[in-house]
């Protein structure tokens, strides 16, 4: 392979990049969905178990992005199927979920702005260029 082939288009870099920066913001989006949620006060083993969930998940997307990033395109597609999953299930908590005014502002502003770079980040992903580096 020569350089030329094997240079990875803007398009995954970009996208790459929009990812990682969508990942904290919806991590903070799910972290006060369960603290300040409509269940108050959850119990210790509840947070417990929120907390190992949200930091395994977040780990296996940082691992799928470096996958995708390589040139993988089962990496890319399974990050669209749960960007997809993902930005759904944020627009209908923004709307069904009581919060209080902060925790609620806080959320929106998290999963508004983490689900915009997400689609951003996936439509980046499935451009012409970007399809075509995606071999393995």
């Amino acid at each position: 392979m020569t350089d030329e082939e094997n240079t990875r288009p803007l398009d995954v870099d970009t996208g790459f990049w929009l990812w990682v920066a969508a990942l904290p913001l919806m991590v903070i989006g799910y972290v006060v969905n369960v603290v300040a949620g409509p269940v108050r006060q959850p119990s210790a083993i509840v947070l417990a178990i929120s907390g190992i969930f949200v930091v395994v998940l977040a780990a296996v997307v940082v691992t799928f992005l470096i996958l995708m990033r390589h040139g993988y395109r089962w990496a890319r597609t399974l990050l669209t199927g749960g960007g997809l999953a993902s930005v759904v299930y944020t627009a209908s908590s923004l709307f069904s979920v009581d919060r209080a005014p902060v925790p609620a502002v806080i959320y929106a502003v998290s999963a508004i702005v983490g689900s915009v770079l997400i689609a951003g980040g996936m439509y980046l992903l499935h451009r012409k260029d970007a399809h075509g580096y995606f071999t393995r």
